[in-house]
């Protein structure tokens, strides 16, 4: 009997797919197909094709595998073309001159490292990876005429990019208007029923809907997403323009970057960095425009779950408790600061918990330094408060009662000579 996959509900695949899309062209389509997917028990073929132009990719990236991560996370095929044929051409989007093709070595050289990061996004077991020159090696001469046939030059010149250049009087090579054919194509021999690309990536999805229907097929769903602007907040994310986060940079390097965005950024970064769901993350913001929650402590956390994305845990959590000591140094240099080799505690919240019922999470300080491994003791914990032996997040604790902004809440505490990064959840 053959193993039939146990696809979730229609609205909630659609609602998972939906999260941090531009545009789905067409929607009805795309439910469609998931209802038959899950009739059949036959996954969606879902595509993303990438060009290994540079050697290394940012959390702009990201986004976009992220969605293809989702699909495959609902029981899809995830297709993770690498164009190393297209790759020779240059893919032409957002150019405004002829972009210098690669030699095959540089292609190769260039894929092999893509492929180590993006399986740090994708599960290497169940991601089919395929080179588009397994067709385009085949392809003779005559195919290439027929395949140019379906489409005219007027078609072409209705893209962006090339309209403008054409108006500027700037050349436009003949091999650039072949690109959108080849990626179109693409679709064709991988029979894709999804494909995936940024919002600039829209004339060339569309031209693969057109060629599958010139070749009997029926057409795919687009689905785009969209340009990650980088840490500036203005410009698209660019290592060229200084603005990205690349996703092999060090994690202190890595989680300071994301401190670095403004408090707006944040939730952009929320919605299309993490797997957290809109609903979730729409309750975060609230509870942050609220006060009840600490900007502070959203990045915070925000930071810690894009590094995990990347680096083992222990490397976000040190990375997060050398970023605290730095920022608190920046903040008051006469203090003395978090060692590298710390150590970590965790506290639930409803073992420290103050009787007080006034707003926010008041948490007494003594109970928290004896459940944290500070102090023997909760009548030791409140002896080293009332000794100003205690600071919190670089702060001498003046009061029994700490009141916590939001949970959970990540604290660097001093007792004497004694360190802890301690998570109270």
């Amino acid at each position: 009997m053959r193993w039939m996959p146990n696809f979730p509900a229609v609205d909630e695949q659609l609602a998972y797919l939906k999260k941090g899309a531009a545009e789905i062209i067409r929607e009805d389509e795309l439910r469609a197909k998931i209802e038959r997917s899950r009739t059949s028990g036959k996954p969606l073929r879902v595509k993303l094709g990438m060009d290994p132009t540079a050697p290394d990719l940012h959390l702009g990236h990201t986004v976009i595998l992220r969605k293809l991560k989702h699909f495959q996370d609902l029981g899809h095929t995830a297709i993770f073309l690498i164009g190393d044929f297209t790759g020779m051409i240059g893919d032409p989007t957002g150019r405004s001159a002829t972009r210098p093709p690669l030699s095959p070595e540089e292609i190769m050289r260039n894929a092999k490292t893509y492929m180590a990061q993006v399986y740090k996004i994708l599960s290497p077991d169940k991601t089919e990876v395929r080179f588009n020159s397994e067709w385009f090696d085949k392809v003779k001469s005559a195919d290439w005429i027929r395949l140019a046939a379906k489409f005219t030059v007027s078609q072409m010149l209705e893209r962006e990019d090339f309209h403008q250049r054409f108006q500027d009087e700037k050349p436009i090579a003949l091999h650039e208007l072949l690109y959108p054919l080849a990626q179109g194509y693409d679709s064709v021999a991988l029979k894709a029923d999804v494909e995936l690309g940024g919002t600039d990536q829209k004339f060339n999805l569309l031209i693969g809907r057109e060629m599958q229907r010139g070749y009997g097929q029926e057409a795919q769903v687009v689905l785009t997403t969209p340009i990650l602007e980088g840490l500036d907040g203005v410009q698209k994310m660019s290592k060229s323009l200084g603005n990205a986060i690349g996703i092999t940079e060090a994690p202190l390097e890595m989680y300071g970057k994301v401190m670095s965005i403004s408090d707006e950024m944040m939730w952009r970064y929320y919605e299309l960095l993490t797997d957290i769901s809109m609903s979730l993350i729409g309750k975060l913001r609230e509870r942050v425009e609220k006060g009840i929650v600490n900007p502070m402590t959203a990045k915070r956390d925000l930071a810690r779950l894009i590094v995990r994305d990347f680096h083992p845990p222990e490397a976000a959590e040190r990375a997060e408790r050398n970023w605290s000591a730095r920022f608190q140094r920046h903040k008051h240099p006469e203090k003395e600061y978090v060692p590298d080799d710390v150590e970590l505690a965790s506290v639930p919240y409803d073992r420290v918990k103050s009787p007080s019922d006034g707003g926010g999470h008041p948490l007494r300080v003594d109970k928290l330094l004896a459940h944290a491994g500070m102090a023997t003791s909760v009548a030791e914990g409140a002896r080293k408060v009332k000794q100003g032996a205690v600071e919190i997040d670089g702060a001498r604790v003046v009061e029994p009662v700490f009141l916590l902004q939001g949970l959970p809440a990540h604290l660097t505490i001093r007792a004497g000579k004694l360190w802890k990064l301690v998570t109270v959840s």
